[in-house]
């Protein structure tokens, strides 16, 4: 029996709720197929979907009207492709040709809804949750769900700092605003290679401090300073937050400036190091061989925090790594006994694990090089070119976090 769909355009927070209860769809989405492939909408669980770009649906179709193009198409070419028992969701790049396809959908007798925006707007969208909110300490952890980007504001009396701030704004700006908080500073943990930073521009904004080990000041591939103006993290400071205080670990490996901070003995913002299944790669500064070995000991140096630690991590690879109230976390004792890299690494040797690393790399995003650039001020990137610098899933972990099938696809 079909399943009971009663909006027939869904926003990307919709979409995201449906994910996380793991509700049952099918996608159709009509952009090109290199598109399709690079970024595609992913679930907690295997996801159905087929790809036929829009333009194939219009020129076989052979009608005048774009529906009826597309009407006559599925009718002559994707009757066998297609559920009656679960609800379809048309998708293209911005959501106006996914319209038409709907509605040929919905001509057809298929429950059918737009995603509105299409997969710009899923790109776009942020969600805010909660990991602890007491009279005296809260931290939020902020995600980007369609690229795997979480970033944090860690707030006590009135005072908030943030790390790993994402390029757009308004997350950060919007929570400050609603509870009534002073961002005095705001974190980087390392250069990033996957996204913008929102750092040096939410700092501007704010008037707060910035902050970055100097190490990842240099372009990595380039070896050229930072145009933008920073405040160096030294191993071990110690940085207030109301009554309470982040302690900085220097952990290089995925970047020679990698900072994790311990926030008292219950939270590890461990940024780039350690994920909920998998650990960072370590060759995206082009030096894989060289940072290995110190990736492998940086991540010992946090096995020996204690076991109790919460740990939120900078990126995940999957919406299933998240608990059921949508927060990526674990404890330590936790990680140690479920999470492919750390499986190894209490394993191996130094030797035996940096051969581990070296052959568990992903592919090379050359976009990430570009990315680096931008957030060391060596390039200017306005918003459309940020857009498609960013476009796709993070890729900062080892090869093990991305197999994960996204279901049947065409």
């Amino acid at each position: 029996m079909m399943e009971a769909l009663t909006e027939t355009t869904w926003t990307a927070g919709d979409l995201l709720e449906r994910l996380e209860r793991c509700e049952r769809f099918f996608v159709l989405d009509v952009r090109n197929r290199d598109e399709f492939e690079r970024f595609r909408i992913e679930g907690r669980e295997p996801l159905p979907a087929v790809n036929v770009p829009y333009f194939e649906m219009l020129e076989l179709g052979g009608k005048d009207e774009m529906v009826d193009s597309v009407v006559a198409y599925i009718e002559q070419h994707m009757a066998n492709q297609l559920p009656h028992a679960l609800p379809i969701l048309s998708v293209c790049a911005k959501g106006d040709t996914s319209e038409y396809v709907s509605q040929g959908l919905h001509r057809l007798g298929y429950a059918s809804a737009n995603l509105e925006g299409g997969m710009k707007a899923w790109g776009l969208h942020y969600a805010t949750r909660a990991v602890v909110e007491t009279p005296t300490l809260a931290v939020y952890q902020v995600s980007r769900p369609a690229r795997g980007c979480l970033s944090y504001v860690v707030a006590s009396a009135g005072k908030a700092v943030v790390i790993d701030p994402l390029r757009h704004l308004h997350p950060y700006l919007d929570l400050a605003r609603s509870k009534g908080l002073t961002i005095e500073r705001v974190i980087d943990t390392h250069g990033h290679a996957d996204h913008i930073s929102g750092g040096p521009a939410l700092a501007a904004q704010t008037g707060a401090s910035y902050h970055l080990h100097p190490y990842d000041a240099i372009h990595p591939i380039d070896v050229l300073p930072s145009t933008l103006p920073y405040e160096p993290i030294r191993d071990g400071q110690k940085f207030p937050v109301g009554q309470h205080q982040l302690e900085a670990l220097h952990i290089p490996g995925h970047t020679l400036g990698l900072v994790a901070f311990r926030l008292d003995d219950r939270y590890l913002f461990s940024g780039d190091s350690i994920f909920v299944r998998s650990i960072a790669r370590p060759d995206l500064g082009g030096k894989a061989e060289a940072w290995a070995p110190l990736h492998g000991r940086s991540l010992r140096k946090l096995l020996e925090l204690p076991g109790r630690m919460t740990v939120l991590p900078g990126h995940f690879a999957s919406l299933a790594e998240a608990d059921d109230k949508g927060i990526f976390a674990a404890s330590l004792d936790d990680l140690k006994q479920r999470n492919d890299g750390l499986l190894v690494l209490q394993g191996e040797n130094e030797d035996g694990f940096v051969h581990y690393l070296l052959e568990s790399l992903p592919k090379f995003i050359p976009e990430y090089v570009d990315i680096k650039r931008v957030n060391a001020g060596l390039l200017a990137a306005d918003e459309d070119a940020a857009s498609i610098l960013e476009t796709g899933k993070n890729v900062c972990a080892l090869s093990q976090a991305y197999k994960v099938s996204s279901g049947g696809t065409t």
